[in-house]
């Protein structure tokens, strides 16, 4: 009879990776990344121009995936461009859009 294996498992490394895939789960957010990936760094009003959605909309999109440790923020001048940080989440697009 064979013997199974015991499954280590970090969980706190999965509740990590499952913060990552669920902001990713929604197709604005997923578009996001994407389109930062393309393009390095964009502001606000460029995404918002881009995925024809209000401004509003793509802000809280974007709270979520700063909040999912995805994409950081930086300030230059009264605008702030956003760029992606996350590395899991990189690979995560590369893959899906390979």
């Amino acid at each position: 009879m064979a013997k199974y294996q015991e499954i280590k498992v970090n969980m706190e490394e999965l509740k990590r990776k499952t913060k990552i895939l669920k902001a990713l789960s929604h197709p604005a957010r997923l578009c996001i990344v994407k389109g930062l990936l393309n393009i390095g760094s964009s502001n606000v009003s460029n995404l918002q121009n881009c995925m024809e959605m209000p401004q509003s909309t793509v802000s809280q999109h974007l709270a979520k995936l700063r909040s999912a440790g995805i994409i950081k923020g930086e300030r230059e001048g009264v605008q702030v461009n956003y760029s992606v940080v996350n590395e899991d989440a990189k690979r995560i697009i590369e893959s899906l859009f390979e």
